[in-house]
Order: C-alpha cells, then structure tokens, then sequence
C-alpha cells in the first residue's frame, strides 16, 4: 500500500496522541465528571472526528484548507465560537456537573458524541496536521491514491480509541468521588468551562 517506516509512524503516532490537548482535556472532563460512559461516548466521538479528518486527507479536502486562507479562516473561527459556546455554557449553567443515571444520562452522552464530533472536525490544525505527518510516511508514487491515507488514518484512530478509553476508565475512577462532594462537582465545571473558552480563543487566533 505504499507504506514506508510503520514503526515510526507507530511510535510518532503515540507520542502525539498522548500529548494533553484539546481533546485530552474533554474527554478527562466527561470521565471524572459524569463516570465512564459518558467517557466512552466522548472517546467515540474523537475517534470518528480522526476518521472524518483521515477521509478528508484521504480525498484531498485537507488539501483545501491548507492552501485557502478563506476556508481555514471558515472552519478556525467555527471551530473556536464552538469551543466558547461550550464554555460559556458550562459556566453559566446552574445545573451540576454531575447528572444522574436514567434517561437524562442517555441524552447526555448522545450530546457528549456529538459534541466530541465536533469539537475535533473543527478543528483545523487536525486536517492540517494530518496532511503534513502522514505523506511521511507513504512513497511518492503512492501520495495521489487514498488507500495508504486510510489505512495510516485507521492505526491512528485505533491508537487514539485504545488510549483515550485507557484515559477514560483510569480517571472515571475519581467520578464517585467527585459526585460524593457537590464543591468539587461546582469547582470541576468552572475550570473546564474556561478551559474550553481559552482552548477557544487559542484556536481562534491560530495560523496556518
């Protein structure tokens, strides 16, 4: 498939993955905050964002962001009023942090995928990320097919499935005890509703 140096790409891959970012910070947020599935839901998310990203490089579109300003600007700036918008709902919200079980719980974590969804496709250093690392690792004679684009985006999501759910049950152990102490559960929804708003404005001030 036009594949060159897999281990690099294996280990490089790892190492970007596990680097705190954006989608570090969310899905840390809805594990300790709500409890594992809400972790599992946002995990999910970011993956499909990493195969939404991986069909765009594969295809070409990232193509597009990378050479036109109009549509970097475009996505940057939905992106990060996204982000805000999180944020800004978060910390004006007088609801707790913590929801309990039930139905409730069940369209929360369908908002949690979504928002997860989101919050990585609108991204657009991702796409642009993406289009950089991977040629790296594909021959030249193979860089125009999508084949090599997909199967490189697959490891990486499978990579960013498996530690992301390492992540989400490692810090969902905390989530009794954060529901156990409604100061924590008040304190834990400020600093991630400002984190996204920072995160938001990070992304709206980002250059190509």
């Amino acid at each position: 498939m036009g594949i060159i140096n897999l281990t690099a790409f294996l280990i490089a891959s790892f190492l970007f993955i596990i680097s705190p970012g954006i989608d570090t910070i969310f899905i840390l947020n809805k594990s300790i905050a709500q409890g594992h599935k809400s972790g599992i839901y946002a995990t999910l998310g970011i993956t499909t964002g990493v195969l939404v990203h991986t069909t765009l490089a594969a295809f070409g579109l990232s193509l597009l962001l990378s050479q036109s300003a109009m549509a970097f600007s475009f996505v940057k700036f939905c992106g990060a009023a996204y982000l805000v918008y999180l944020g800004i709902a978060k910390l004006f919200s007088k609801e707790s942090i913590v929801k309990s079980a039930g139905p409730a719980l069940q369209t929360s974590v369908k908002k949690t995928y979504l928002s997860a969804v989101f919050t990585n496709v609108l991204n657009p250093k991702v796409a642009i990320f993406f289009l950089a690392f991977f040629p790296q690792f594909i021959k030249p004679a193979y860089i125009s097919t999508a084949t090599p684009f997909i199967f490189l985006g697959s490891i990486y999501a499978l990579i960013t499935l498996l530690w992301f759910m390492m992540l989400t049950f490692f810090s969902g152990a905390f989530s009794s005890k954060i529901r156990s102490n409604p100061s924590i559960s008040t304190w834990l929804n400020k600093f991630s509703a400002i984190a996204f708003i920072l995160m938001g404005i990070k992304i709206a001030f980002t250059k190509r």
